[in-house]
């Protein structure tokens, strides 16, 4: 069974950066790719990020491109997922996925994901 355990969210400044983690356990990180979710009130949760389980591959939503970069380091079994310039609106608690593929395939579909973390909150507010 694969845990997900995401860590690195809190309050930053509008325009600032933070680096999410996501330590996954019980599971080796060949066979899975990982996806970024995250969940504003109010709002559906959305698909933002996914890196495949090399990490040659990684794709992200236009809400979040040019901002934010995922990566992966296999040998710690821990994917990434630094932000950088910061808004308000994208201040969300913020999930990480596993889908037992190889590749990004429906990457940002909730229902298509096998395994989730429990989320950690980001705050962007002067």
């Amino acid at each position: 069974q694969l845990q997900l355990v995401e860590s690195g969210g809190g309050l930053v400044q509008p325009g600032g950066s933070l680096r999410l983690s996501c330590a996954a356990s019980g599971f080796t990180s060949d066979y899975y790719a990982i996806s970024w979710f995250r969940k504003a009130p109010g709002k559906e949760r959305e698909g933002i990020s996914c890196i495949n389980n090399s990490g040659g591959t990684t794709v992200y939503a236009d809400s979040v491109k040019g901002r934010f970069t995922i990566s992966r380091d296999n040998a710690k079994n821990t994917a990434y997922l630094q932000m950088t310039s910061l808004k308000p609106e994208d201040t969300a608690v913020y999930y990480c996925a596993a889908r037992v593929r190889f590749q990004c395939i429906s990457w940002n579909e909730p229902n298509y994901m096998n395994y989730w973390g429990k989320g950690t909150l980001v705050t962007v507010s002067s």
